[in-house]
């Protein structure tokens, strides 16, 4: 019985030292990204890629839009009509922002 009190105070005081710990790490971590996440070459870069993403799919959406039969490209469009009538978000895939 002795064993099994040590044993469980032990776990009890491990527990309290880790939350402890391991908030500040926590905080730590979260600090240390929000700092990354500010920096302007980070934000810039960021946002270049996602510009070059969604180019790249515009270009990918027409290339294989002109090789998709009619047949399928009209059940496509039946479909997002459908989903945009239920209240389905609309997307912004394959249109450019020139």
């Amino acid at each position: 019985m002795r064993y099994r009190l040590t044993f469980i105070a032990g776990v009890a005081l491990g527990y309290v030292l880790g939350t402890r710990a391991g908030r500040e790490r926590y905080e730590q971590l979260k600090k240390s990204a929000r700092q990354f996440t500010e920096n302007p070459a980070v934000r810039n870069a960021a946002e270049s890629a996602a510009h070059n993403g969604r180019d790249i799919a515009g270009k990918a959406y027409h290339s294989v839009s002109d090789k998709v039969p009619a047949s399928v490209a009209e059940r496509v469009r039946s479909l997002k009509e459908r989903s945009s009538q239920n209240g389905g978000a609309e997307d912004d895939w394959g249109t450019t922002n020139t």
